[in-house]
């Protein structure tokens, strides 16, 4: 089993992101290809100290780039929408 630091790899900060987490109270994160949402959830609750509802997770595809004649795929990876309980909360930019 790896470790909850190897399954979450960054927080995604988007508009959509910080819409979701205001409203919703959900939280987007970038995972491992091979996690499952059991592993998502243990692993967030372990680094974060909240109460997970639900996972959600979806495989986001790379997309073609061209560099002049040269053409190449970027990296193909995985997204997870975290639901937080009610009265939990994760602030990305403390002291910011």
């Amino acid at each position: 089993m790896k470790s909850a630091q190897d399954i979450i790899i960054r927080p995604l900060i988007t508009e959509r992101a910080a819409n979701m987490m205001e409203r919703e109270n959900k939280i987007v994160f970038e995972v491992a290809v091979h996690a499952n949402k059991n592993d998502i959830k243990r692993a967030v609750e372990e680094l974060f100290d909240v109460t997970v509802t639900a996972v959600r997770t979806m495989n986001v595809k790379g997309k073609m780039k061209t560099m002049g004649r040269f053409a190449g795929r970027r990296a193909s990876w995985k997204k997870a929408i975290i639901t937080l309980s009610e009265g939990d909360s994760l602030d990305f930019f403390e002291g910011a």
